[in-house]
């Protein structure tokens, strides 16, 4: 490249980042504007800590932004029996008076102010959930407060009010999201773990290292499906486990189970919620197979589509009554005899892993079942392979 050239691109690029420069500044120009801009920035960052709740590390990180929001001397955070979790400025000896003030304004439901010769405190309730009180915020000023401060203490104390409403909803979801997975355990392990022992027990005797090798799958098995771990999984993970499944379903039923994969290796790190996988294979294997009493085909697929990952398990078994499917009946009877997918025998937990999926990552990623009595059975999921906050 020629130094004309060089100088060429140095002097557009200058030009180009001048007019980005003076197209911001016109952004905020006034005062007004300004001022609003740096209120936003404040609540942005006193929402942070405010999101996971009313703590002593979350009241420390909130307090100097609360505190500039209200424009206060000082700013103390309690807990709703009074005890102080922070405190930002000057002015350590009203703590006492807060402590009194804030119990106080916790059994009234309302602000409590103290006068002094030169500073005033506000107490004023957090009320959530109907008029909970869940802490108090003390709010330091010079002189008697006027409406105006009284104003912006109130509308500072309802914005936080907000943020931690919002942190119960994420951990009354995530509440939810550990019982449906508890619930989902419980619906697949009496099953499994019956027919498993029953085929092992059959080896003892006939091939002992068979019966240890299975064993050994079926302690790997439970150990990862009882984890302890978060709500979410890599796939490759999760198919490990299906591996271990299989293969004590394969010994259980030898030839008559035949198993077909073809997984993308890009997408072996896709994080999809845990369990969220095992249950359609085991469905497959239960109803649509084992059901027929005849065996058949199991496909499992996973392919790169793009800015998502698509799975879906596949049987050649007897299928089912798609308006048995779209009834909600998915859940409703639990058995393993009968005829398979007719009204007698229903789907393990899919309606449990459908709501996981659409609670994860949006409506849009539910599961899509495909089916008709004597067709088979084929269970679709899409994962997208990033997504905000979800990681294993």
């Amino acid at each position: 490249m020629t130094p004309v050239i060089v100088t060429t691109v140095a002097v557009a690029l200058l030009v180009v980042a001048l007019l980005v420069w003076r197209r911001t500044q016109r952004v905020v120009t006034t005062p007004a504007q300004r001022a609003v801009h740096q209120a936003l920035h404040t609540a942005s960052l006193a929402a942070v800590p405010l999101r996971r709740g009313l703590t002593d590390e979350s009241a420390n990180e909130a307090a100097p932004h609360l505190r500039a929001l209200a424009g206060a001397d000082a700013l103390g955070v309690a807990d709703a029996e009074g005890t102080l979790l922070a405190w930002d400025g000057p002015h350590t000896a009203m703590f006492a008076s807060f402590a009194e003030a804030a119990r106080r304004a916790v059994a009234d439901e309302r602000p409590v102010l103290v006068t002094g010769d030169e500073h005033s405190l506000i107490a004023q309730p957090l009320l959530i959930d109907a008029g909970a009180a869940v802490g108090v915020l003390g709010m330091v000023t010079t002189g008697k407060p006027g409406p105006g401060m009284l104003g912006a203490v109130a509308e500072v104390a309802r914005y936080a009010c907000g943020q931690l409403e919002l942190a119960e909803l994420d951990a009354s979801r995530a509440r939810v999201d550990r019982a449906e997975l508890r619930a989902l355990r419980a619906q697949i392990s009496p099953h499994f773990i019956y027919n498993a022992l029953n085929t092992i027990a059959s080896f003892v005797r006939t091939d002992p290292d068979r019966a240890r090798e299975l064993i050994l799958e079926f302690a790997d098995f439970t150990r990862y499906s009882f984890r302890a771990a978060g709500e979410f999984t890599v796939l490759a993970d999760e198919l490990r486990n299906i591996e271990r499944y299989l293969a004590l379903e394969q010994a259980r039923f030898g030839d008559a189970l035949d198993v077909r994969l073809r997984i993308a290796p890009e997408v072996l790190g896709v994080v999809l919620p845990f369990l969220a996988l095992q249950p359609l294979v085991e469905n497959a294997v239960r109803h649509g197979l084992a059901g027929g009493g005849r065996g058949g085909q199991l496909s499992i697929v996973a392919v790169d589509a793009g800015t998502d990952c698509l799975i879906s398990v596949e049987d050649d078994g007897v299928g089912m009554d798609p308006d048995l499917l779209r009834s909600g009946a998915l859940d409703a009877v639990d058995t393993d005899t009968g005829p398979a997918r007719t009204g007698e025998a229903a789907h393990v937990g899919l309606a449990n892993v459908d709501d996981r999926l659409r609670a994860a990552f949006g409506n849009d990623y539910g599961l899509v079942v495909e089916t008709a009595p004597g067709a088979g059975t084929k269970v679709s999921m899409r994962v997208p392979k990033f997504r905000a906050g979800i990681r294993a």
